[in-house]
């Protein structure tokens, strides 16, 4: 069942689970973000559970890059609460977001292109004892890609040589040395192919296997229907609907994003919902 776009339902307290379900591994109440007169995030409420994939979706300027620097500790909010793990907690710090257990592979994912996989993944963290741990870091680095059943041909293959849904994954694969719960992924398909999209999503889907809690932005619905369990849109920096992946439209969700609730894609959408019951109610007519 999804939710209406016109007036978006707020979620429970962040302490209480709801139908029996635990409390979500991360709640957002009330935050809210201004940048002088501009309010890019206000009263913005968000629930992710461990093993739950949530599409963050919106129009340009609906706030979602800012309620993820807020998360990643980038820009702290300016009121409102974040709890982690059933405990309140604050994020003044990209660090400090690190070491709560969120991580985040921003859109430029930030990688090295003249160094190979393992000292892209190890790069600012590298083992060491009296000297480099070069083989206990391959040892790992194989392992991690294992376990994201990962299509890498090498791991000392310099990144500049792989495709971007490799890329993709070797930023994914860096962001879980920290053992993180919660990782935020910032327009992971964007500007990649049919292959690569689809190498990028199985990735999501050992994420969400392994127990992460995942937070997605993405403006293509294919991509969102395709992996996320939960659907939460913003719109003008607020909430506009939190909706089921599996039984909400993609016209449904594209209505909430750009607030056309009665447009003709929803008008359509309704005439085709409702044919059946008309057949049905003039076919019992005819019979009588």
């Amino acid at each position: 069942m999804s939710s209406s776009p016109s007036s978006p339902p707020r979620p429970a307290p962040a302490d209480a689970g709801t139908g029996g379900k635990p409390a979500p591994l991360l709640s957002l109440r009330g935050i809210s973000k201004s940048f002088g007169a501009v309010a890019a995030l206000t009263d913005v409420d968000l629930d992710v559970s461990a093993g739950e994939v949530v599409a963050l979706v919106g129009d340009n300027g609906a706030g979602k890059s800012t309620l993820v620097k807020t998360l990643s500790g980038v820009h702290p909010p300016d009121s409102g609460t974040i709890t982690f793990e059933s405990r309140t907690v604050d994020v003044p710090t990209p660090a400090a977001a690190q070491q709560l257990g969120i991580a985040t592979v921003f859109q430029d994912l930030a990688l090295c292109e003249n160094l190979n996989v393992i000292e892209n993944l190890f790069l600012g963290r590298e083992l060491r004892g009296l000297r480099l741990d070069e083989v206990t870091m391959e040892v790992r680095s194989r392992e991690l890609l294992q376990q994201l059943s990962a299509k890498i041909p090498s791991v000392r293959v310099p990144v500049a040589g792989l495709s971007g849904g490799q890329r993709q994954t070797v930023a994914i694969a860096r962001s879980l040395l920290g053992d993180p719960k919660i990782i935020i992924l910032d327009e992971p398909t964007a500007a990649l192919g049919v292959a690569q999209t689809a190498e990028v999503l199985n990735l999501i889907e050992r994420l969400r296997e392994r127990g992460h809690g995942v937070i997605m932005i993405s403006h293509n619905m294919a991509d969102v229907k395709a992996v996320a369990d939960t659907v939460a849109v913003l719109r003008l920096g607020r909430n506009n609907g939190v909706f089921d992946a599996a039984s909400t439209s993609a016209e449904e969700i594209v209505a909430a994003i750009t607030g056309a609730t009665d447009n003709e894609v929803t008008r359509r959408a309704r005439r085709a919902a409702t044919r059946p019951a008309d057949r049905a109610e003039k076919e019992g007519a005819d019979d009588e």
